[in-house]
């Protein structure tokens, strides 16, 4: 009986690990996003993850031959995510910055934006300068380019730092900050949702285009490279042009009537 016993007893310890690890599949692409941003990271009607770069995520994995796993997360947890392992790779419209290169790897770009203004009806701002008159605010959403550029910019004094794009828009939609920086295409959709107290302000006031980039860990060479062929290969096969077709048909022909460069348009 005591054999039957220590024999049992061996056999639970020996199991643990093996449940432990069992709920970690190795061959899994698992990808990091934050499903906030349509129609690049958003939710479908039946809650699942859609969108562009659902689709890159996806179509990336068949050529790798790996399962897909999407990670739903706040933009500010994408990068510790990454870093700590717990995803492999993020794409989730991520702007290729130098201060974001110091810890972790971007792929070649895929797409570009430019930064753009939605403004206050109540406020007298018309361009980005006016945004450095004291007592003016402007929304960023934390860690996005547009606050990056704002506290390079601008006053400290005059940002308002908030957690989520909808935060910013309602800030400004209710005349509590004169304007909110972001990409083109996002600025464009609230001021068309907000236009009784909105207006969009494309503008040029940066030197160059934002270029997006899949972001990976330091360690992992051999995926940078793997998803650089990947890239080059899905741009060349009229992917990206499918996927614009399929999401982006209507603001390409806003971009395309305001002059402004499209997302795709790589050079």
């Amino acid at each position: 009986m005591k054999k039957i016993l220590v024999i049992m007893l061996i056999l639970a310890i020996l199991a643990i690990p093996l449940t432990a690890c069992g709920n970690k599949d190795d061959s899994e692409l698992v990808v990091g996003m934050e499903l906030a941003y349509p129609p690049f990271e958003t939710t479908n009607a039946a809650g699942e993850p859609d969108g562009i770069s659902v689709k890159m995520a996806y179509a990336l994995g068949d050529y790798l031959n790996r399962p897909v796993r999407i990670e739903n997360m706040a933009w500010t947890g994408l990068i510790p995510s990454l870093t700590t392992g717990k995803v492999d790779i993020i794409i989730s419209s991520m702007t290729i910055t130098e201060e974001r290169a110091k810890t972790v790897n971007f792929s070649n770009p895929y797409s570009k934006s430019q930064l753009s203004l939605l403004v206050s009806k109540s406020s007298s701002v018309q361009e980005f300068d006016d945004l450095k008159l004291d007592g003016k605010k402007l929304a960023v959403k934390i860690g996005s380019t547009g606050h990056m550029y704002a506290l390079a910019n601008l006053p400290e004094k005059n940002i308002v730092v908030f957690e989520k794009e909808t935060s910013c828009v309602l800030e400004v939609s209710q005349g509590r900050a004169d304007a909110f920086i972001y990409d083109a295409m996002t600025i464009y959709k609230n001021a068309q949702q907000y236009s009784d107290t909105t207006v969009a302000v494309f503008t040029p006031f940066q030197e160059d285009y934002e270029y997006w980039g899949m972001a990976l860990n330091k360690n992992d060479e051999k995926l940078l490279e793997d998803v650089n062929k990947f890239l080059e290969k899905y741009q060349d096969a009229g992917e990206m042009d499918k996927l614009a077709d399929e999401y982006l048909g209507e603001i390409k022909e806003v971009f395309d009537d305001l002059g402004l460069s499209f997302f795709f348009d790589i050079e």
